[in-house]
Parts: structure tokens; sequence; C-alpha cells
């Protein structure tokens, strides 16, 4: 069995045309996410790298409670970010400079005065970012990074600067939380090398690592995992895995760590 995730190239009109490297787009496709399909042993999880040319829609998504209500099962997005790289003044919109109700949002959505009630976080490489269900959120211009999330497809556009793209108001509104985003406790700032964890569940773990896992940090791991390297070189079943792919081992004693390799390490919760 193959290690390495299938890959899928994703079009979006805020995408990019020239991908950094390992990645090409097809001649004359903007490409804005590249997706490693999840494994039949670890479905709930999906991993991606975004590619943003332009800014990307205002927009929300529900919490499993939510969509558990509705009856649709388990469907809610949780999601975080790492920044990998960022153009001068890129930024991230995540949730609002001050509380607004529903009302406002609602009419702030429609004239499109959203963007600019929004808080919009300046970002550098290195920069962690964990979005919870129900956050109003955008990712900006310029931006390049490494999105974990819970395997769902459920997103409602909020306001989409005016692309012809369907919106999703009365959905978005029925989960939207109009609260100021807390950075101390949702952000962090990752350095390039060096070990921690980033996300300790319950949806789903993330821990960067420099080499193989310390002991505390492998414990967290007693099953099958995803591999994604930053820096330097991986094996994962014999096989070697390089920065731009993601791999699945079932359990971490199929991994070989170079030491001065730097890996994301994630599961599902």
């Amino acid at each position: 069995m193959i290690a390495s995730l299938p890959v899928r190239q994703v079009e979006k009109p805020w995408g990019k045309d020239h991908l950094p490297e390992p990645f090409v787009a097809p001649e004359g496709k903007r490409i804005g996410e590249i997706w490693f399909e999840p494994p039949a042993e670890l479905p709930e999880l999906l991993v991606k790298y975004i590619f943003a040319s332009e800014k990307l829609s205002v927009q929300v998504h529900p919490s499993d409670a939510q969509t558990q209500a509705q009856g649709i099962g388990r469907q809610g997005k949780e999601e975080c970010w790492l920044i990998v790289a960022a153009e001068p003044g890129a930024t991230l919109g995540i949730g609002f400079d001050e509380a607004i109700d529903e009302a406002a949002m609602r009419a702030a959505a429609l004239d499109g005065s959203i963007e600019g009630k929004m808080t919009w976080h300046a970002v550098e490489p290195g920069d962690f970012f964990y979005i919870p269900a129900n956050t109003v959120h955008a990712i900006g211009a310029g931006v390049s990074l490494i999105e974990v999330q819970q395997n769902s497809d459920i997103t409602y556009r909020l306001y989409d600067y005016g692309r012809p793209r369907e919106l999703h108001l009365e959905e978005g509104m029925a989960v939207a939380q109009g609260t100021v985003y807390d950075l101390a406790k949702w952000s962090a700032k990752v350095p390039s090398h060096g070990s921690r964890t980033l996300v300790d569940g319950p949806l789903f773990y993330l821990d960067q690592v420099e080499g193989a896992p310390e002991a505390a940090i492998a414990a967290r791991y007693p099953g099958a995992l995803l591999v994604i390297p930053r820096e330097g070189r991986v094996t994962v079943r014999g096989e070697d895995l390089r920065p731009g792919g993601c791999a699945l081992a079932t359990s971490l004693s199929e991994v070989v760590f170079d030491e001065d390799a730097v890996c994301l390490l994630a599961r599902g919760g």
C-alpha cells in the first residue's frame, strides 16, 4: 500500500497560476487548493495547501452539534491554519473589531461593509490560527498556508466581493457569531524548527516535531496518523516523503525521521 495520499488540485477564482515548488499548476488554470484525499483509516481529517492571490469569501462553518441537530450527521467544520508564505501586507480576517448582533451582521453582509467590520490580522510565516466553528473568517490575498480541518464541505458564504458565486446568508446567519476573536487563546507563533503541540483535541490533534517525536508527543499518536513534512526528509513505510506531500502511517513505528526534518503530525479526535 502506497503511503502518500492522492492529491487533488482545486481550481478557484482567487487561486494562483504559478505555485511554489513542488506544486505545478496546469497551463491556464488558477489553483487555489491542493487536497490530500482522506484515507479510510482517518476519514474525519482533511489536509490542504491554500494559495490565495485574491481575498477569499467572508464565510462561516457550523459545528457538529448544529449539523446533527439538522439531521445531516457530524458535518461540522473546525480548522486551523499554519502560514507558510505571506506577501507584504498579507492578512487574515477573523472575527470582528467589536461585538456585532445578527441584524447588523446581516445588513453588513448585504451591503458589503462586513469586510470593514472584521479584524484583519497581519501575518507572516510561522503564524498559526485555530478557527472554531461559528467564527466568521476570510483568507486575504498573498497568503499561502497549510490547513488541517474536520473533513466537511459545509461552507456558508456571507460575502464574496461581487463574484458570481452562491451566497448562503440564511444558513450563515443561523450559525455565525458576531464576536471578537480571542487571539491569545487561538493563535501562536510557531518557530520553523523545534517541537510543539498546536492542537490538543478534542476534534483533532496536530503537532510539529523536529526529528523523532519526544515521548510526550509520541504518546498522543497511538494509532493511524498523517505525516506532513515541512523541511527535510521523512520515510513512511519505506517511501521517501518530502515537503509538499502528506502520507498515512498506521503507526509511528512506520515513520523514520531524519534528525533535522521538521514535520506536522495529525490525527482525528
